[in-house]
C-alpha cells in the first residue's frame, strides 16, 4: 500500500509542476505584484491552474506522508525521481510548455530509471 501512496504522490507532484509552469507562463510577471494579484483574483484560467497546482502539491504531500508511514525511506525517496521523468516527458508533448528535447536529458532519464531498477530489484535473502 505504501508503494501505491508513493506513486500517487509522484503523479500529483508532477501534475502540480506542469500546472504551475503553464500558469506562470500565462500570468503577468510576479514582480509586478499588484497586477499579478489582480489577475489571479479575477479568476481566469491561468489563475485556476495556479490554484490547482498548489492544491495538487498539498494532496501530494498528504500521499507522501502516508507512503512514508508504510515504507522505508530508502525505498520511498528514490521514487521521487520519477517525477522528473514524468514532468519532462509531459512537457515535451503538452502544447504551450515549450520544452525542448535534448539527448543529454534522455540519457539522464535512462540513468534515473537504471538507478530505480537497482534499488527495487528483488534481492535474494542471505543464507
Amino acid at each position: 500500500m505504501g508503494l501505491l501512496f508513493a506513486f500517487c504522490s509522484v503523479l500529483l507532484v508532477s501534475a502540480a509542476q506542469l500546472l504551475l509552469r503553464w500558469a506562470m507562463m500565462q500570468l503577468p510577471p510576479i514582480g509586478q505584484a499588484g497586477h499579478f494579484i489582480s489577475v489571479v483574483l479575477s479568476g481566469p484560467l491561468p489563475a485556476m491552474a495556479l490554484l490547482g497546482g498548489l492544491l495538487a502539491y498539498v494532496l501530494s504531500m498528504l500521499f507522501w506522508l502516508l507512503a512514508l508511514k508504510r515504507m522505508p525511506l530508502s525505498r520511498a525517496y528514490p521514487l521521487l525521481s520519477l517525477s522528473y521523468l514524468l514532468v519532462w516527458t509531459a512537457a515535451l508533448w503538452l502544447p504551450g510548455l515549450n520544452e525542448t528535447f535534448l539527448w543529454g536529458k534522455l540519457g539522464g532519464g535512462a540513468l534515473i530509471l537504471s538507478g530505480l531498477l537497482l534499488i527495487f530489484w528483488p534481492q535474494q535473502k542471505a543464507r
